[in-house]
């Protein structure tokens, strides 16, 4: 079977180069990546996600109005234990003893929306990055289950990867 390639321009336009997919074997099976003879370095990766609302929906948020409580600040500790919880959840996640995990929630009342920002860290020989995607998913999943009585039109999206440092790859950070 052919190694199986992804064109690296959709992935990076600054690179030119082709890479493999690392998480399947030469005849093109699936297998958890070895890190073994990887550096040992800080790795961090940020990600960010957001989901819209209507403005009475951002209202009982902002107001502590929902009777389930406080929507933000469950959805932050959601989003931390659901980093942890990454290789459970994608299965072929290297487990990560994570160093910090910080949620950010930034509300647009112009939008109705409120963003999830979320910077993992750990010192290994891999990155951080699945477990960053993770935790803004599952905050702003929380988000949406905490206010779905009152409204079920929310729309969550925009989830993507900001920056990743450290490894062998160094530094990525998203086009602007």
């Amino acid at each position: 079977m052919p190694k199986l390639f992804m064109d690296s321009n959709l992935e990076n336009p600054m690179t030119d180069t082709k890479k493999t997919l690392t998480h399947f074997d030469n005849s093109g099976q699936a297998h958890m990546v070895d890190v073994g003879d990887k550096a040992i370095t800080r790795r961090v990766a940020i990600a960010t996600g957001n989901i819209i609302m209507l403005a009475s929906t951002l209202a009982h948020i902002q107001n502590g109005n929902s009777k389930k409580g406080d929507v933000l600040g469950i959805a932050r500790i959601a989003a931390i234990q659901a980093s942890k919880k990454t290789t459970d959840l994608i299965p072929l996640c290297h487990t990560v003893a994570l160093t910090k995990v910080a949620i950010i929630f930034e509300i647009n009342t112009t939008l109705n929306s409120i963003n999830c920002t979320a910077t993992c860290e750990t010192t290994g020989q891999t990155g951080v990055e699945m477990e960053a995607l993770t935790a803004v998913s599952v905050g702003l999943l929380t988000i949406y289950d905490m206010c779905k009585a009152v409204d079920r039109g929310m729309t969550m999206g925009d989830i993507k990867l900001l920056e990743k440092h450290g490894g062998k790859s160094g530094d990525w950070v998203a086009p602007q």
